[in-house]
């Protein structure tokens, strides 16, 4: 059977403006009728198909995991989602992997692997840092709490209801967007790598029977909003620490018992 796959691109769109004008007769020395007043047209309003981009960053993956949601019910998503489960297993009965366990780090790898490189981001490696950790939180919050509410069946495991939303998926994109928003005006071809890894996790998620393709769709819209959230937020909070104070933060690195490493946030005296 046919395999079928969705990709869902968000991008901004252009305003459109167009102004009209009637053209006046011009005026001869020798007429002996008055020109008639020039009929002038009022400008065509602006045509704007998005009058608030911002709004629709946050509309649109939160619309996503609305309808994501909808097919935990007895409806017409819920039978669609398992008929495409179905046609998945059926193309890709054997395939198995583990590497979506570590292509969901692999965007903020990529991050720091450039700024060791010498190539300047938006922001430095210690706020850079600092938004990751935040975002990272916020993102775990959200999808554990959601797997706790929602209590949606795995395809493969039904006595498991941890389900929605995916944990892969919201992470590896939510790593994507901070990488987008750190290099991509540096090139457009650094945040395309890291949402092709993102979009790459989220699908082994599903050919690897774990979760449902609305699981990745709920995943992917968190992930995306947990990161554009803390990247917004972050610099109005840093405003809000005294100079003197905010001159006195340390990042330190800490490393525990069986490898695990971390950051800790330290002050000076």
């Amino acid at each position: 059977m046919g395999f079928r796959y969705v990709l869902l691109l968000v991008g901004s769109l252009l305003s459109l403006r167009a102004t009209a004008q009637l053209p006046t007769a011009p005026l001869t020395p020798d007429s002996t009728v008055s020109a008639p007043a020039p009929v002038v047209r009022p400008a065509t309003p602006p045509l704007r198909l998005l009058t608030r981009p911002a709004t629709l960053r946050v509309a649109v993956p939160l619309s996503l995991i609305g309808v994501a949601w909808l097919s935990s019910q007895d409806n017409v998503l819920r039978r669609a989602k398992i008929e495409l489960q179905e046609e998945t297993r059926e193309a890709f009965p054997t395939f198995d992997t583990r590497l979506d366990d570590y292509t969901r780090r692999v965007p903020v790898a990529a991050a720091y692997a450039l700024q060791l490189a010498g190539v300047k981001g938006e922001r430095g490696i210690v706020p850079f840092t600092l938004i990751y950790l935040l975002a990272h939180q916020m993102n775990m919050g959200l999808t554990s709490n959601l797997k706790k509410i929602c209590r949606e069946q795995r395809p493969d495991i039904p006595t498991d209801f941890s389900s929605f939303p995916s944990s892969h998926t919201s992470e590896a994109f939510m790593t994507a967007t901070l990488l987008h928003e750190q290099y991509g005006k540096v090139s457009p071809w650094i945040s395309v790598g890291g949402y092709a890894v993102a979009t790459a996790t989220g699908t082994m998620r599903v050919l690897h029977n774990r979760h449902w393709v609305t699981d990745v769709v709920a995943g992917a819209g968190i992930g995306f909003l947990s990161a554009e959230a803390v990247w917004r937020v972050y610099p109005a909070l840093t405003r809000l620490l005294p100079t003197k104070v905010a001159q006195k933060l340390l990042l330190v690195p800490t490393y525990a018992p069986g490898g695990a490493m971390g950051v800790a946030l330290a002050i000076r005296h």
